[in-house]
């Protein structure tokens, strides 16, 4: 069993010692669960594991809690004007409703309060290893893990620790994807990725190119306009883009009243090519590409003020960057621009620097992971990503029912190993499985999933296990 220190964190110095398989020693924890991240996902994992009897070591390697709502975090791609593109009430945890009268689309900052209101109301922060990064993950012998850690920025010790299970929660939009241009490299102006944008001050007085029609890339952009002496947006084909209220409720509000009613696929389509003929209209006129794909082929782009600053030319819509010149770009149609600052809004790529690829099913490295689930690794009953999901609506809801399947999957391998181990069976036959329609093939869509249709397996998931018991 394990100790605890005075404050109730647990205490891998308390406990028994082991080797590793190289003869490290490593600190036994017993059954306890590791989880990997104090984000939104990771805070839900430890409250669904504390609620479901398991101790939890989490491991954190900033100072605080909220993952990237939190800015002031090295890896935050969060900058002053975020908001929630899913509106308030799919985006809440289902057992933690955010205030009332909080707006539809909450700031930011009122993101990072809720977060650590949350850690607070249930106790989560006792254990919460801050300061702490994850160094290496490796299976052991009989389903568990020797999690080695280490003081964040390298310094002091390596320690390992060896847990009955893990959920890893660190996150997938924090690793810049850059693209490779020609010339990029004698390019004499600035170059920044997104992620390292912060406040509308970087843009102010500039020439600005934007790069990607992201929701990320589309902010950045009306920021532009606002603030650059000269705004270009440059996209690689054309997208379909959703104002956040339709029919005076947030346009998630609306899509989800359609799933309820299982409005079918097709129609629901139709039903948003209407509506935006209605309120945005054909955006050719402007100098933006048609889209060349249906609704609901890519991630939504939810903003409101992309068309009104187009229609205004404050934003200048271009295509793709063919290459760079020293003082110049080049884009695909031949022109040339003469930028000084040109900002990647280009995506992030997952990145679980800690594992070997092939535990997530990744056997060529591309950095996409096989799971069932989104979240569990055929071969590893006791391994579960958290949060590894782009929906059509907010992501917290999903990873609280993650977590919870996960935590009663760790308590049938102890009530019913028999019924478990069939059950995880049925993990590498799913493995894989896509939760949404056709979309575009590229990494920007390698996550998304319908949130209804993700619920429901889900729930259908929750209920076999409770056939099992």
């Amino acid at each position: 069993m394990s100790t605890s220190t005075d404050h109730g964190r647990p205490d891998p110095e308390a406990t028994t010692l082991a080797l590793t398989r190289d003869g490290r020693p490593v600190s036994d924890r017993g059954g306890t669960v590791c989880v990997i991240g104090a984000g939104a996902s990771g805070l839900t994992a430890i409250k669904n594991l504390k609620e479901h009897g398991f101790g939890v070591d989490c491991y954190e390697r900033e100072t605080g809690v909220g993952g990237a709502w939190n800015w002031r975090h090295d890896r935050s791609p969060v900058y002053a004007s975020t908001h929630l593109i899913s509106s308030r009430p799919f985006t809440q945890f289902p057992d933690f409703p955010m205030p009332d009268d909080w707006p539809d689309y909450p700031h930011h900052s009122q993101l990072l309060a809720y977060f650590e209101r949350y850690a607070d109301h249930f106790d989560l922060r006792a254990h919460i290893w801050f300061g702490t990064e994850v160094v290496r993950v490796e299976p052991v012998e009989g389903d568990r893990w020797d999690v080695t850690t280490r003081s964040t920025g390298g310094y002091g010790p390596e320690r390992t620790s060896r847990y009955a299970a893990v959920v890893v929660a660190n996150g997938h939009n924090w690793s810049p994807k850059l693209p490779r241009y020609e010339g990029l490299e004698q390019f004499r102006g600035e170059v920044v990725h997104a992620s390292s944008y912060k406040d509308p001050a970087q843009l102010r007085g500039k020439r600005v190119l934007v790069v990607g029609a992201g929701n990320t890339g589309c902010d950045i952009a009306v920021e532009g306009a606002q603030q650059a002496s000269r705004c270009w947006h440059s996209t690689r084909r054309g997208y379909w883009y959703a104002p956040k209220y339709v029919l005076g409720r947030p346009a998630d509000q609306v899509n989800d009243a359609l799933l309820a009613l299982r409005v079918p696929r097709r129609v629901r389509q139709w039903l948003y090519h209407w509506t935006l003929r209605l309120t945005v209209g054909d955006l050719t006129r402007f100098g933006l590409p048609a889209p060349d794909h249906r609704v609901y082929e890519t991630h939504p782009i939810a903003n409101s003020q992309l068309v009104y600053y187009v229609g205004h030319g404050q934003i200048t819509p271009v295509p793709d960057v063919a290459r760079f010149h020293p003082h110049a770009v080049e884009l695909t149609d031949g022109r040339q621009i003469d930028p000084e600052l040109v900002v990647f809004a280009t995506g992030y790529l997952p990145r679980f620097e800690f594992l070997d690829p092939k535990v997530l099913g990744d056997d060529a490295g591309t950095g996409r992971p096989t799971l069932w689930l989104n979240a569990f690794a055929p071969g590893h009953p006791t391994l579960a990503v958290a949060g590894l999901v782009q929906p059509d609506s907010g992501v917290f809801t999903l990873s609280h029912w993650q977590s919870v399947l996960f935590a009663r999957l760790l308590q049938l391998r102890l009530t019913r190993p028999d019924r478990a181990a069939a059950f995880a069976a049925t993990v590498t036959g799913k493995a894989g499985e896509r939760y949404s329609g056709p979309v575009k093939e590229s990494t920007r869509h390698w996550f998304e999933v319908a949130h209804a249709d993700y619920l429901r397996a889900v729930q259908r998931a929750l209920h076999d296990l409770e056939a099992s018991r």
